[in-house]
């Protein structure tokens, strides 16, 4: 697989989806959890798919048990409180593994890319963050602490997005 686009998932309902569908749009991949210190950062998340929607970004989001059982429950679960606590709007996968013998092939990809800030190799935590280009690319990797605010991340996606 040469980029983003070359991947199909299954969204938060079970249904197949192609990264194809993102071709042309900038794209931030997070690998989220609703039981976490850092789960908060939902808000700053959909404040980002709100400001740059219009303009072809998105937030993609990964939900993933791997760190502490931080997300626990059931695809409808996550999608429920997403919904009703942060007012999400941005698409939702079903579960997926983001290390390990059973990682999901969009992360096998992602994390084997040479990145920065934040270099290649597994994921620390809940809430790391991958730009990704126009072009299906990865332009940058942001640690899991870095919030959506952070000035070098709204950068990014600004410049991506011109």
């Amino acid at each position: 697989m040469s980029n983003l686009h070359d991947f199909e998932v299954r969204n938060i309902d079970g249904q197949p989806q192609s990264l194809a569908d993102y071709r042309g749009k900038v794209v931030l991949v997070v690998n989220v959890a609703s039981k976490c210190g850092l789960t908060p950062q939902y808000e700053g998340l959909e404040a980002l798919q709100k400001k740059y929607e219009d303009r072809g970004f998105t937030v993609l989001g990964f939900p993933c048990n791997q760190f502490a059982g931080q997300e626990p429950g059931t695809e409808g679960e996550i999608k429920s409180f997403c919904s009703l606590t942060y007012g999400v709007t941005f698409p939702l996968t079903s579960k997926v593994d983001v290390n390990g013998d059973s990682r999901d092939p969009v992360y096998g990809w992602l994390t084997s890319q040479s990145t920065s800030p934040d270099g290649a190799g597994d994921i620390k935590w809940n809430f790391a963050k991958f730009l990704v280009g126009k072009d299906g690319n990865v332009i940058a990797r942001f640690s899991p602490t870095v919030s959506p605010e952070d000035p070098e991340l709204v950068e990014a996606i600004e410049k991506a997005l011109a």
